[in-house]
């Protein structure tokens, strides 16, 4: 708790801050003119009784000193306990809470007052006291919600820029996107042809490869894929790595038949894959394993692919060591509120795990 009204604090700036206690300061000097002026009513106190006044200055003072509390108090609150509640809401919380408040404090700083013999209302003023205060923080609070309305307004004419100019980046890069795998795999296709037939390891080989780029041609154009498209251009992906690696890459995918037909965004499992054998698996001589197992529970599809190579020693710094897994876990978030998950796989390697 205590971490989180840290975090709610550290959000405000210098400037709010400043803002706020500049703000109290001239209400304190307006309220103690006006006190004075209350006191000077046969008008025989001048600038010198109004700037050494002592008792008023510190009773103006401690008025907005407690109203400066509460302010705090019932703005810590409704960022706290009600920040997932619509402005509606907290401002109706906001306006039941003080008089309360300011009822409150009014007799604690009445008993400080007496106690120190400052000046104060009494009588049928103390009314003041209750009716000031509360329309002053009511005002600050009309002035704080308009202000974080602003800046809200703000922060969503910023996105909504930002989302169309990045809207626009992307279509460009989807245009040229096509156009590469497409050239790709019309030119893969010509080299096939024209390898004799009895290099047909090669020509498979090739075939598998202009797979990779019809699949990577039409990722660019769909948001969802099947999990079978995927998990076949993953399998053609993972072939021709073993045809590199030979007999030091073993294979193992185990899904349920029922999951085939599940969509899923496409080119989701390939950059993990690809991580373990590069990072993983490249470099141990007598090569290991990659594992894939994907299955569902309580609505969720969950998937975890897995490698018996070096494993990685900082686990935090996995996302930043590449475009590949740092664009799957952005995709992830921004898609299904999910992350990638990475831990020791037994008895050696790295398992990287998420759900959506």
């Amino acid at each position: 708790m205590n971490k989180k009204l840290t975090a709610l604090f550290s959000k405000t700036t210098k400037k709010e801050i400043l803002a706020v206690l500049i703000f109290y300061a001239l209400f304190s000097v307006l309220y103690y003119t006006v006190l004075f002026w209350n006191r000077n009513y046969e008008g025989k106190l001048g600038l010198a009784d109004f700037l050494d006044a002592r008792d008023f200055w510190f009773s103006s003072g401690f008025v907005y000193f407690f109203n400066f509390i509460a302010f705090v108090l019932i703005w810590a609150l409704i960022n706290y306990f009600l920040k997932h509640k619509s402005i509606a809401f907290k401002i109706i919380i906001v306006f039941i809470l003080i008089p309360l408040v300011t009822l409150f404090f009014r007799k604690i700083r009445y008993e400080f007052h007496d106690f120190y013999s400052l000046s104060r209302l009494t009588g049928s003023g103390e009314v003041w006291d209750l009716y000031i205060p509360s329309l002053f923080l009511m005002f600050q609070f009309g002035c704080y919600f308009a202000y974080t309305y602003f800046i809200e307004t703000q922060k969503k004419l910023q996105l909504e820029n930002e989302l169309r100019e990045a809207a626009l980046k992307s279509e460009l890069a989807a245009i040229k996107a096509q156009l590469n795998p497409h050239f790709l795999y019309n030119v893969f296709n010509t080299i096939s042809a024209s390898i004799p037939s009895e290099n047909e390891k090669t020509r498979h080989m090739i075939a598998q490869l202009s797979d990779l780029f019809r699949y990577q041609l039409k990722a660019s154009q769909e948001d969802f894929v099947t999990l079978r498209e995927e998990l076949d251009f993953v399998t053609n992906y993972l072939q021709l790595e073993k045809a590199r690696f030979e007999d030091r890459l073993e294979i193992e995918i185990q899904v349920e038949e029922k999951l085939y037909s599940e969509k899923i965004p496409p080119m989701l499992l390939q950059p993990i894959v690809e991580n373990a054998i590069k990072h993983g698996l490249a470099s141990v001589i007598k090569g290991g394993k990659i594992s894939l197992s994907i299955y569902k529970e309580n609505h969720k599809i969950h998937f975890i692919i897995s490698d018996t190579g070096i494993g990685v020693a900082d686990k935090t710094k996995l996302l930043q060591k590449g475009i590949g897994l740092t664009n799957t876990q952005l995709r992830l978030e921004k898609i299904y509120g999910s992350n990638l998950e990475f831990s020791q796989n037994t008895p050696s390697g790295l398992q990287v795990k998420f759900s959506i």
